[in-house]
């Protein structure tokens, strides 16, 4: 069903109050309740601030089947904003901030969950529990679309890896490829990485997903296998990005 354009709105709005002034022949209006309506119907159509929405977008526990959805500690963060991340090769900047719970480009609001829970497709470099990080930003018009692109170039042109560096800690990436999602939003993408940590393979996850002006970064990481020099494959859950998929879609569409 199409939906009227905000031109053909206000068209329809003129037209009404012209043919309710030719009628003539009703009482004066009272100034002061024409004050009081003009405020209620102000207030009552504020749109919320991307700080809101994002609040009221992000997923919960009662979105997901069996999940924890937690505020990561920032005692673990590889950096606390993209100010303090530098990379060997510019291109591949969306990546680093994108495996490391940083919002792209240059948004007006931004927020991070992480949800664990039950492994939805366990394999064997897997141990029963997947952990996956869900960051959303909210840009001004126009923005989201420039900052997915970025990331989609940046899959495109790292290839061969790249390395990030943060408050004295490095994180060399030795290889990124474009991995199949399930398409989502406006347009998704996703990506596979792979990282060497003391001769040990590990394989990362990410998909970023633009609806509207808000961009869903997903990026898992099996930190325990990282630090018990134990191989890994962290694959997103299914369970939670179909979830919060559902929620910018709501929210883009209302």
């Amino acid at each position: 069903m199409n939906r009227p354009t905000s031109a053909a709105l206000a068209a329809l709005s003129l037209l009404s109050l012209t043919a309710l002034t030719a009628c003539g022949g009703g009482s004066d209006a009272d100034p002061a309740t024409d004050k009081a309506k003009a405020s209620t119907s102000s207030s009552s159509s504020k749109a919320p601030s991307p700080a809101e929405h994002l609040a009221a977008t992000i997923v919960t526990e009662a979105d997901t089947d069996g999940f924890k959805v937690d505020e990561p500690d920032d005692e673990y963060a590889f950096a606390k904003s993209t100010d303090e991340v530098t990379v060997d090769k510019p291109v591949c900047a969306p990546l680093a901030y994108a495996m490391n719970q940083l919002p792209l480009g240059t948004p007006e609001a931004d927020l991070t969950r992480l949800a664990s829970g039950p492994t939805d497709a366990p394999t064997k470099l897997t141990k029963g529990v997947t952990f996956t990080y869900v960051t959303l930003a909210s840009y001004a018009p126009g923005k989201a679309r420039s900052s997915f692109a970025d990331a989609r170039r940046a899959v495109d042109a790292c290839g061969d890896g790249f390395t990030a560096k943060a408050n004295g800690n490095e994180s060399p990436y030795d290889s990124v490829t474009a991995e199949k999602v399930t398409p989502a939003g406006d347009e998704s993408l996703g990506f596979t990485s792979t990282m060497t940590f003391r001769g040990v393979r590990h394989v990362l996850h990410g998909e970023v997903v633009r609806s509207g002006d808000v961009l869903a970064v997903y990026f898992s990481a099996d930190g325990m296998a990282i630090a018990n020099g134990r191989p890994s494959d962290a694959r997103l859950s299914p369970t939670v990005v179909k979830a919060q998929n559902g929620k910018l879609v709501a929210g883009t569409s209302s």
